[in-house]
């Protein structure tokens, strides 16, 4: 498509200055009753050739629309990411601040201090915070195209498996996770962001699991490749949901969780998918009546985009 033509430089022009899309196409139907009003009282009397000058100024002033439109809101929903990264931004420098400041209050003061359980309170809170703005910086990378921030290093990916399970079971004391490990484990990733996909699939397994039944995690490697799976019995996942469980802002089943965790805002499985994507890699999920699982295969060694 054309960015310089008049339609394309009429949609970024109302998504700047803040039109609604009942504008828009308000002002084009606008034009369209003033244009033939005034070719009507022009006209000497009705024709085919006149009809067809009719059915063709109606074909350019939709075609107008078209592309009016999709300008304004490829605009606008750019605008809104850039707005979300500048936020995350922005807010980074006083949530730290809070939480240091509370991490020094309860350093200082001890347990026994009168105020320690607010201050770990304060604490505990600021973390669920850092990590929503985390999320929604990832967010925005990915979104305008800058991409999520990649450093390969040599790892193995078993270690880094048991480091994270270790983390969500203390986090979480009732789950229980069951582990396999074969073949060769090593490779070319980043530590973190792998970290941050895994736990993120450990968290959803959990939440959403029957009770009493262990997350199973199982990691395989070859010569070329490591596949890591997440798998937990629990209701079938309806065909709908799967189609859009990697969509921003796109959140599980609330009712199926055993918590009422409120400090997802709906993107850890968006940014799980770009993070495995950056590494050449791809991440699926398959529901049935044995239960869930999310399968990330990895290639080794493969330059992130």
């Amino acid at each position: 498509m054309n960015s310089r033509t008049a339609a394309n430089a009429h949609g970024t022009e109302r998504a700047a200055s803040g039109f609604t899309p009942v504008q828009m196409v308000g002002e084009f139907r606008a034009l369209r009753a003033s244009v033939l009003r005034l070719w009507t009282e022009a006209a000497s009397g009705p024709s085919r050739a006149s009809l067809e000058e009719v059915s063709r100024f109606n074909e350019a002033i939709d075609q107008s629309l078209v592309e009016s439109m999709a300008k304004y809101a490829k605009d606008v929903e750019r605008s809104k990411d850039l707005l979300l990264g500048v936020l995350g931004h922005d807010l980074r420098n006083p949530l730290g601040a809070i939480m240091t400041s509370a991490t020094v209050m309860i350093e200082q003061e001890g347990l026994e201090w009168t105020h320690a359980k607010a201050a770990s309170l304060i604490l505990r809170s600021g973390t669920r915070m850092d990590r929503m703005i985390s999320d929604l910086l990832d967010f925005t990378r990915a979104r305008l195209g800058a991409g999520i921030p990649m450093v390969l290093a040599d790892m193995d990916i078993e270690t880094l498996c048991r480091q994270t399970i270790d983390e969500i079971t203390a986090f979480h004391p009732h789950c229980t996770v069951s582990f396999e490990a074969s073949g060769p484990l090593r490779g070319e990733w980043d530590r973190v962001r792998i970290g941050q996909v895994l736990s993120n699939l450990l968290g959803n397994a959990y939440e959403h699991g029957a009770e009493n039944q262990p997350v199973k995690v199982t990691v395989r490697g070859d010569a070329k490749r490591v596949v890591l799976s997440v798998h937990n019995q629990g209701p079938v996942m309806a065909k709908s949901e799967l189609q859009e469980i990697f969509s921003p802002f796109r959140k599980l089943d609330p009712s199926r969780a055993k918590s009422d965790d409120l400090r997802s805002v709906g993107l850890g499985l968006y940014i799980a998918q770009s993070i495995v994507e950056a590494h050449d890699g791809t991440i699926e999920v398959e529901s049935n009546e044995a239960g869930t699982t999310f399968t990330v295969t990895l290639p080794r060694g493969v330059p992130p985009t």
